[in-house]
């Protein structure tokens, strides 16, 4: 509390911090986020400039150095100078491959996640707001979507997506464009589900009903009072989404309908290692790892930006 220059009247001054403030130093406080998203931004620098670190440190991911492989039986050497993760089963360079798998896979992920959040939340908002024949048209499509299994209804849209000219007329492509158009398939629906339950509670608060008296039309009280509301639970649950379709993208690429070969995939590395993993560890451990780490991370970070973000949490 402060006096007033004019009046001499005491004048009450907010020190409370602003939101974003009080997200970033609740976040910075955890340790642990902190060095999940060191890594992230390791790893998107390095998906983003594989291109350079490769002709600094390495070599082209799909060139293939017959020379380097056991001369005697023909199989994979470990890690050395000329390259640090070793080499296949054909001789290409693991770093390389490793550094453009991660392009892969956060491309396939993030552009996957963001197409279905964005349709998912869009479909959630208006099923929620407008209720009735609506909300039971949008919500029975997500049940339906929820009850095949996912990875047997994935593993039959990759196949028949990866033959020929694709699907939709030619519009999803064999490859990345296949394996984006399944994580959008199966990703909204979550969305569409959180954004409904959501937008019900908030329907009926005080401040929607003011707008509405005031005269506000549903496109201004969705786009001015609603939306604002729920931007924070569906970005801290795009963060926890990210890595299950990492997982997807891997699952897939291991399956053999996923990435398409030349193209480095994390998951086709790791199918391609699995019967010389007693041998050729190398070939495994280093595309097992980037998965595995990179899960990891974004997983930890979610958990962090959900508790950062928690107007109840008790962190600081």
């Amino acid at each position: 509390m402060a006096a007033s220059a004019t009046t001499g009247t005491p004048e009450i001054v907010d020190a409370s911090p602003r939101p974003l403030a009080l997200f970033w130093e609740r976040l910075r406080s955890d340790k642990v986020a902190l060095a999940a998203l060191t890594f992230l931004v390791l790893v998107t620098l390095s998906a983003i400039f594989a291109g350079p670190i490769t002709r600094l440190v390495a070599h082209p991911p799909n060139a293939q150095y017959p020379e380097k492989l056991d001369q005697v039986f023909g199989t994979p050497t470990g890690p050395s100078w000329g390259f640090l993760f070793g080499v296949d089963t054909v001789g290409s360079d693991i770093f390389s491959r490793v550094l453009y798998g991660a392009r892969v896979s956060l491309t396939v992920a993030i552009v996957g996640t963001g197409i279905a959040m964005l349709i998912g939340t869009a479909l959630g908002i208006v099923a929620g707001y407008y209720r009735g024949w609506v909300d039971t048209l949008i919500s029975r499509t997500v049940d339906v979507f929820l009850a095949f299994p996912l990875l047997l209804l994935a593993l039959g849209v990759a196949s028949a997506c990866s033959l020929g000219q694709g699907c939709a007329g030619g519009l999803i492509q064999p490859g990345m464009s296949t394996v984006i158009g399944i994580i959008v398939l199966f990703s909204w629906t979550y969305f569409a589900r959180l954004a409904r339950g959501q937008v019900l509670s908030l329907r009926e608060k005080e401040f929607v009903e003011a707008a509405r008296a005031s005269g506000y039309g549903d496109v201004a009280i969705l786009g001015r009072e609603i939306l604002p509301n729920i931007v924070t639970p569906v970005l801290v649950y795009t963060t926890l989404v990210i890595p299950l379709n990492i997982l997807l993208e891997a699952a897939l690429s291991y399956l053999g309908v996923g990435i398409n070969p030349p193209q480095a995939s994390w998951g086709q590395m790791i199918a391609e290692a699995t019967p010389l993993f007693d041998t050729a560890w190398w070939y495994f451990l280093f595309p097992g790892l980037a998965l595995v780490l990179t899960v990891l991370a974004f997983n930890l970070l979610g958990e962090a930006i959900r508790d950062a973000l928690d107007p109840y949490s008790s962190k600081t």
